[in-house]
């Protein structure tokens, strides 16, 4: 089942919950209803691995809990809030990627191979994806709340998938 807040008179914000699943296809249906044709392949393969993570990961498939998305439109940036109910976990890094520290650090590690997870390795590749796809990844300090950031007036990228 899946519930939908309709924006309130006055706010930005769409509220979608649903009981913990993997069988995504029409949620993110929903979260890319507004975003430009172009950018949606990307985006969905980004949005399919945080929702993924809230269910499988927070929620540990249990239909009992439920992952909750607030989605909004601010100018050019497109927001999605995604929470779990689960124990949470320590982001991979303190730092918000977007600035000019982190985007550096970020660089030397994938030009040398450490900031990337092994081929072999079950786990940190979607959120290496998440990292690359999205402008904006912060994690609350609990761990089971999750805020993207994709910036779509941005001129000097085009999406990675089409």
């Amino acid at each position: 089942m899946i519930a939908i807040s309709p924006r309130p008179v006055g706010r930005n914000w769409i509220t979608i919950s649903f009981a913990s699943t993997l069988y995504l296809c029409p949620i993110l249906d929903l979260l890319l209803a507004e975003v430009p044709d172009y950018w949606q392949a990307e985006l969905r393969l980004g949005l399919q691995e945080a929702l993924v993570n809230a269910a499988k990961h927070g929620n540990k498939l249990d239909p009992g809990k439920t992952v909750g998305v607030r989605f909004s439109i601010v100018q050019n940036q497109y927001w999605w809030v995604i929470s779990d109910e689960g124990s949470g976990f320590k982001a991979p890094c303190s730092c918000n990627l977007y600035t000019d520290d982190c985007d550096s650090l970020l660089a030397e590690e994938v030009a040398d191979n450490s900031g990337l997870p092994h081929v072999e390795q079950e786990c940190g590749r979607g959120l290496f994806i998440l990292y690359q796809i999205f402008d904006r990844v912060e994690w609350n300090s609990e761990g089971t709340e999750l805020r993207l950031c994709k910036e779509l007036a941005r001129p000097y990228r085009l999406p990675r998938l089409r």
